[in-house]
């Protein structure tokens, strides 16, 4: 069923998880296991191409729902009468071109996982139409008055700052405290570096799959180029460079050649380094290498940062920074 809903090229790498051997990514593995076998809603944030659907993915293949669909949804493309039709599906003559009854994303995934991507793009006058099937877990297909019951795990994703968006009125504050039981953030590939060449051999591993080929390595020069990159892009620009250079080689070593010119001239690391991090970006760092020095202990973490417990906590809460909180001594 799954399949459907994605590029049958793409699908196969879509489902699996990518892990990585960062601190950060660590954590979000000890997340995801405690969570998984829960039914409770949760949001996955963090940047463009980070990885959010993947996590969503190893969530539900970790969860008891596994063997049902994982149904992923593009909220950017749902927008008035179109949203209502997808997500709740609609009867036979509910409008002008519905000549047949269907089922919408929420039915479809019935016993499994539906996924909202980039939520926050869901127009504020639709939200609490959204909101009202989460509490009632029941949808009405447009143009019936007959709703029907759904068992959905619900998982959703932004990459934008939903709290502040519910300050700006832009974002519905209980649709907001509905599917916010749990947050897990996906840090950007910059903050992660110890993960870009496991990522990198893991995508040139998964294109000889792709064409039964012999696998390919990476070259020490491309190595470097790689771990000097900012990757704005993310996990999903990483994968579209390593399937670039798997194509373009014609050796079993990438070499650089193969690699696009904005990777080949990036500023090499002995002359310079990547962009200084944000303060916000520093201080969510310094906070995580606390957390994880002191066990999950936040009163430890908070005297390791010379830090009151609460503001600790709001800190804790500004930056969405998920970890599984350890009783103290």
């Amino acid at each position: 069923m799954g399949d459907a809903f994605r590029n049958p090229h793409t699908y196969s790498l879509r489902q699996q998880f990518v892990e990585g051997s960062s601190p950060a990514f660590a954590s979000i593995l000890e997340t995801i296991n405690a969570v998984a076998s829960r039914q409770c809603s949760m949001i996955i944030t963090g940047e463009t191409g980070a990885g959010k659907e993947m996590v969503a993915r190893k969530i539900h293949n970790c969860s008891d729902r596994a063997d049902k669909v994982f149904v992923p949804v593009d909220c950017t493309t749902l927008t008035g009468q179109l949203f209502e039709s997808q997500l709740f599906g609609h009867v036979k003559g509910a409008f002008t071109g519905a000549v047949s009854e269907t089922l919408g994303f929420f039915r479809a995934a019935d016993h499994g996982t539906i996924f909202l991507d980039e939520i926050s793009e869901i127009p504020l006058d639709l939200q609490a139409k959204l909101l009202r099937v989460l509490q009632e877990s029941r949808v009405t297909p447009l143009g019936s008055v007959k709703s029907c019951p759904i068992d959905v795990r619900v998982l959703c994703a932004t990459n934008r700052d939903l709290k502040q968006m519910v300050n700006e009125n832009k974002f519905r504050a209980d649709l907001y405290y509905r599917i916010n039981v749990v947050t897990v953030y996906i840090p950007p590939l910059r903050e992660r570096p110890e993960d870009i060449l496991q990522l990198a051999e893991y995508f040139l591993m998964r294109q000889s799959e792709l064409y039964s080929e012999p696998y390919k390595v990476l070259s020490d020069e491309v190595k470097k180029l790689l771990l000097n990159y900012s990757w704005p892009g993310n996990v999903r620009e990483l994968a579209n460079v390593m399937e670039r250079a798997y194509v373009l080689s014609n050796t079993e070593t990438i070499k650089p050649a193969s690699l696009p010119t904005e990777i080949l001239i990036a500023v090499p690391a002995e002359r310079g380094q990547h962009r200084l991090p944000t303060l916000d970006e520093a201080q969510r760092n310094v906070i995580l290498q606390a957390l994880n020095a002191s066990g999950g202990r936040k009163m430890a973490a908070a005297k390791i940062l010379g830090l009151e417990r609460r503001k600790l906590n709001r800190l804790i809460e500004k930056y969405n920074i998920s970890f599984l909180d350890k009783a103290e001594d």
